[in-house]
């Protein structure tokens, strides 16, 4: 899935995918973002990677998943370009992963 708000593919895949989220978080971190959504953006990749782990059940994980793309929905605008498109894949990963369970 491509997307005119960020330049990335998002795996169809499941592992892939929760992956893919989970980098495009980390890649956040490495942008000049303000402080104040930074936080938000932090904890969004440490449940992203808590959804990613091994062992998780399929419930916790969708719950996982729905709870950072909750904390992406209200982490403020990004002015940042490269920031900007990282969380905005990071958002279509969470849809593309609900999407999936949606048609289980």
């Amino acid at each position: 899935m491509m997307s005119d708000r960020h330049p990335y593919d998002i795996p169809k895949r499941r592992q892939a995918a929760l992956d893919a989220l989970c980098e495009h978080l980390i890649a956040t971190g490495e942008q000049p973002i303000d402080p104040a959504t930074n936080r938000w953006l932090a904890e969004a990749e440490a449940v992203a990677r808590d959804a990613a782990s091994d062992g998780i059940s399929p419930d916790a994980q969708t719950k996982r998943i729905q709870q950072v793309q909750m904390l992406l929905e209200s982490a403020d605008e990004i002015s940042e370009p490269t920031a900007a498109a990282h969380v905005a894949a990071a958002v279509d990963c969470c849809v593309q992963l609900l999407s999936e369970n949606d048609s289980e």
